[in-house]
């Protein structure tokens, strides 16, 4: 018999009470097991999502098809610049104009934030915190000194906004590649199903990029995203209280909600969002958004120089009035629990008894996992482990999609409508080229 005939079959786990025993399950009967609870839970009154940087990220055959979590990006800007001899890609005529010059380098050493073997290594989100926390220090202080600091932390965080720009935008996938933008596809194709009498569900993200847009935008489903207008599309917190309806008499006023209907809460800004002087709606979303250094990211209030800053208020304000809610179960995918200001909210609707929260994540990961899974609560679910196969962990956006999200009879005949589609399209142009 052969090792591979023997090996152990590759398990994951579904832990709903903390517990170390009894959470293991094998890819034959576990998928189900999960789809199941899942879809049970898709059918509390209030839902909603909290999707996370892994989600955006899809790695096929060693090859990133998307854009790389904040660990990745974080240690490729923080080792520019580096000497010569440490790095054989190193040029030290045309360095990335997003590279940080070593004179800024040291300055923020002096400063006390090493970009070599320190937290900001692995987090550049910790990064811009500290550079709009510096910014908004300098700014206020009437040391001449301290206007020549100004410039140069303002010119690190524009080159940060330079790189995550580049990264989000330009990559197999704005080159016709659409392995990520299917995944995104096909979970808002089996989210939207839900019974017209139900609250629409939310999706919040902390990512900057387009995917949710796009995959709603070509799916057709209707969304609220918190701007209203067409010409100029201006951030205006009052139409996430907007529902779409349909009118079903036109001799009497009979609607019904519109089936599909999103809500998407995009929690640390977007690369379509930009500032201009526009009185009470100052923040704009454009397509597409010219001028990386006007790119509204801000991973912290800080961004707006103040813990109650909009849209930073109005965004956190949504996602915690959401969560708090009776009946409602909050589901997190890609998320690492690396943003204090969420946690905080995920742990004070803890207190509420009807809240459930569903963590896809690796339960054997420190931090705030163990911590969630210490409190032996059965309301919290962590989901995760290997995968099919060793690429691949149970945890990952694309397998959650794939294997845990409730499949519906419309799945087969939107993947039936595509292949007429393709078969169609690719008859056509064969003629053509005839």
């Amino acid at each position: 018999m052969s090792d591979q005939d023997t090996a152990k079959p590759r398990q994951f786990h579904f832990v709903r009470h903390g517990d170390q025993s009894t959470t293991a399950l094998d890819w034959e009967s576990g998928p189900s097991i999960v789809r199941k609870a899942l879809s049970e839970a898709l059918n509390a009154r209030n839902i909603a999502f909290l999707l996370g940087a892994g989600c955006s990220s899809l790695e096929i055959d060693d090859k990133q098809r998307g854009i790389p979590t904040m660990g990745p990006l974080a240690s490729e800007f923080c080792k520019h610049p580096l000497p010569p001899d440490l790095d054989d890609n190193f040029d030290p005529i045309k360095p990335p104009e997003w590279g940080p010059t070593s004179e800024e380098v040291e300055f923020l050493k002096v400063r006390g934030a090493a970009l070599q073997d320190t937290e900001y290594t692995w987090n550049l989100e910790r990064l811009m915190e500290l550079l709009f926390s510096l910014a908004f220090i300098y700014r206020r202080s009437d040391n001449p000194k301290h206007a020549s600091f100004l410039d140069t932390v303002e010119g690190i965080i524009n080159k940060v906004k330079s790189f995550l720009w580049e990264r989000c935008t330009k990559g197999n996938f704005a080159s016709g590649d659409n392995a990520v933008l299917d995944v995104y596809e096909s979970f808002y194709r089996r989210l939207v199903l839900r019974d017209r009498s139900l609250p629409r569900p939310w999706i919040f993200t902390t990512n900057y990029d387009l995917f949710n847009e796009r995959a709603m935008d070509r799916l057709g489903l209707p969304y609220a995203n918190g701007f209203s207008g067409v010409v100029e599309r201006r951030f205006n917190p009052a139409t996430f209280r907007y529902a779409l309806a349909e009118q079903l008499d036109v001799t009497s006023r009979k609607w019904s909600a519109v089936d599909g209907f999103v809500y998407l809460c995009k929690l640390h800004g977007s690369l379509s969002w930009t500032e201009d002087d526009h009185g009470l709606f100052p923040i704009r979303e454009l397509w597409p958004q010219d001028g990386a250094s006007k790119v509204m990211i801000y991973p912290t209030p800080a961004k707006q120089n103040s813990s109650l800053g909009s849209p930073y208020s109005d965004l956190f304000r949504e996602f915690q009035s959401r969560i708090v809610r009776e009946q409602s179960v909050l589901i997190t995918a890609g998320f690492a629990f690396g943003d204090e200001h969420l946690n905080n909210i995920i742990y004070q609707a803890l207190t509420i008894p009807t809240f459930r929260l569903i963590v896809f994540a690796n339960p054997n990961a420190k931090g705030e996992i163990a911590k969630l899974r210490g409190l032996r609560d059965e309301r919290i679910w962590i989901i995760g482990g290997d995968g099919p196969d060793e690429k691949n962990p149970a945890h990952y956006f694309n397998m959650i999609v794939e294997h845990f999200m409730p499949q519906r009879q419309s799945d087969r005949i939107d993947d039936a409508v595509r292949l007429v589609m393709e078969t169609m399209g690719a008859k056509k142009d064969a003629a053509d080229e005839q």
